[in-house]
């Protein structure tokens, strides 16, 4: 019987890792031809009269440019670039590096959030204007109450290297690799654990949040893989939900807010926290806004029609 369930599962893996690849690997050719061609540098020159409203030096936008146009790793390097040159307080810190986790490699995971079905337009506002919202409102209250003023410290220096085509061509190709060997460990730990009990445990422990945000049940694992290891993988398992009709629409739709705006809370936030950002900001009020938000909109959607729903939130995903 198990044996039965390895086949299927390995199956379901290569059809959810061949449905990221044709999102990854179109998007990162086309980041990379835009990058050569300086266009990061453009956004952050847009980016900085958006810097001082959130109380950051202009040149700070093309620290968020360079983590929303590729990824936070990218971004981090470009910091401490900065780290000479420009003083950060942590507060300040705490605000850029919030701002970073909640829209950073935009281009592949607004990618994958059409794939399941939302709307670009709205996920690319959302998590934009969120990021923003949230870097504006943290900048607020730590003036308000004068805290986090001292110096940020950088604990994370890499290594400035320039990169050849070869050496990113060379990355892509292990980075998909080991992409779908997660995967595939994730789907047969899921299964595990169906068999084992352990989902109907977790399925219980978050009920009360679930039924709150107004997500079925059903998607309790989606959530968290999203929430703990990243959009990609949470993006892999909701899109073969998706096709197989398991979730509908509005279900979909909320899960897909939910981890654009809150996921990676383990690597993404120690990342942040390694450059000088609080945890208040970077964790706890990132968690938070996303509940929040999820919170509000769960009712909203639920009032308007489905032709408004599907004209301007989202798309049907072909099965």
């Amino acid at each position: 019987m198990f044996r039965a369930d390895l086949k299927k599962i390995f199956i379901n893996s290569i059809k959810a890792s061949y449905d990221l690849f044709k999102v990854i690997i179109v998007v990162s050719i086309a980041v990379k031809i835009l990058k050569e061609l300086g266009a990061i540098d453009y956004l952050a020159q847009a980016l900085n009269p958006f810097m001082n409203i959130v109380g950051l030096p202009g040149s700070m936008g093309l620290v968020w440019a360079t983590a929303m146009s590729t990824n936070l790793y990218a971004g981090m390097t470009v910091y401490a670039s900065f780290v000479h040159d420009v003083t950060l307080t942590t507060a300040q810190i705490t605000v850029l590096t919030s701002m970073m986790l909640i829209a950073h490699s935009l281009p592949i995971e607004l990618s994958f959030a059409r794939t399941a079905g939302v709307r670009l337009r709205f996920t690319t506002v959302m998590r934009i204007a969120g990021a923003l919202f949230y870097g504006w409102s943290l900048n607020l209250i730590f003036q308000l109450t004068n805290t986090l003023q001292h110096k940020a410290v950088l604990s994370w220096f890499p290594k400035m290297e320039d990169e050849t085509l070869s050496s990113w061509a060379l990355s892509e190709v292990k980075r998909l690799g080991l992409i779908f060997i997660i995967i595939l460990s994730l789907n047969i730990i899921l299964k595990l654990f169906e068999i084992t009990g352990i989902t109907d445990i977790i399925v219980k422990l978050l009920r009360p949040f679930l039924n709150a945000l107004k997500i079925p049940e059903s998607a309790s694992s989606i959530i968290i893989v999203g929430m703990l290891l990243g959009m990609v993988y949470g993006s892999g398992l909701i899109i073969i939900e998706a096709k197989k009709g398991i979730l509908n629409a509005k279900d979909i739709f909320s899960v897909i807010v939910l981890l654009s705006l809150c996921h990676g809370i383990i690597e993404d936030t120690i990342l942040m926290m390694l450059l000088g950002g609080h945890i208040s900001g970077v964790l706890i009020g990132r968690i938070i806004l996303s509940l929040g938000f999820v919170f509000t909109l769960s009712r909203i959607i639920a009032l308007i029609s489905e032709d408004t729903f599907n004209k301007l939130l989202f798309r049907q995903v072909q099965q």
